[in-house]
């Protein structure tokens, strides 16, 4: 797979997930305009890249101000010349309680970065690959939370679902124009923000067999998702939701056959909430 003359953009790009794409997208050869808040990781991730030998730039900007939203496509124009490909990944978790004890700030923050600063770099996006006139490929960051529910995570769990819907609706409005739309929805992640929600690696490890594959994701393997979704490899595939998730989702996971080995315990399978386990804020 190569990338060679290429442009892409990636938001969320200075951690995790999004700092595993940048480097798998730059490295395949693309000129890559990655953005983020933490100005520190950023311009180490930058320099990383160039000494050996890829092309990209970090571009500063919180997706929770319009403001700044709609300066990244025109700085990524005005650098690169043209934008191909997009991963709209910066997202925020938010805190998580039962919906009768949620209050109107979480919500208005979750929805300001997850729906609306993701709606708004989409408008950009789509109304560059328009002005170009030779398509493109556009990659939102959903979740298993925008598949299934998960007590607790409501206001989460909501916003990942307005993400799959905006992404269906941009693919059936824009397929037309060769532009296809699709949804990454990863599970748990290997990151260190899983680290920070569940605890060290003795218990991410117990949290692994809860999945069918009996380990859990790691950030690479949802580069390589959106890799493929950008590529023409996919070119037959828009208006989709990519579950990542080990097969999580798969399987009913408080009943087990018992000839079957035992499942993880059921406090831990509760504790689970994939709202808190892969987003990317940075």
């Amino acid at each position: 797979m190569n990338f060679e003359g290429e442009v892409a953009l990636i938001t969320g790009g200075t951690a995790g997930i999004g700092e595993a794409t940048v480097r798998r997208v730059a490295h395949l050869g693309a000129r890559t305009l990655f953005v983020g808040r933490d100005e520190i990781n950023g311009r180490r991730i930058e320099d990383e890249l160039l000494r050996e030998g890829a092309e990209a730039i970090f571009f500063k900007a919180d997706l929770s101000r319009p403001d700044e939203i709609r300066r990244i496509v025109p700085a990524t124009v005005n650098i690169y010349g043209r934008l191909d490909y997009a991963f709209n990944n910066a997202g925020t978790s938010g805190h998580n309680g039962l919906i009768a004890d949620q209050d109107e700030a979480n919500f208005d923050d979750v929805f300001s970065v997850n729906v609306k600063g993701l709606f708004v770099v989409l408008q950009q996006e789509i109304r560059q690959m328009l002005r170009q006139g030779s398509g493109g490929s556009i990659v939102n960051m959903a979740s298993v939370s925008g598949v299934v529910a998960t007590p607790g995570a409501s206001v989460y769990v909501a916003s990942k679902h307005a993400v799959i819907g905006l992404t269906k609706s941009a693919a059936i409005e824009y397929g037309p124009h060769g532009i296809r739309v699709n949804a990454v929805s990863p599970g748990a992640i290997r990151t260190e923000m899983l680290r920070q929600v569940f605890g060290d690696d003795a218990v991410l490890n117990e949290m692994a067999e809860m999945h069918p594959v009996r380990r859990i994701g790691s950030p690479e393997e949802v580069a390589d998702a959106v890799v493929w979704l950008f590529s023409d490899y996919s070119s037959y595939f828009t208006g989709q939701s990519l579950v990542l998730d080990g097969g999580l989702t798969a399987q009913r996971p408080f009943m087990r056959p018992a000839a079957l080995p035992q499942q993880t315990k059921p406090s831990l399978i509760e504790s689970l909430a994939p709202s808190r386990i892969h987003s990317e804020v940075d």
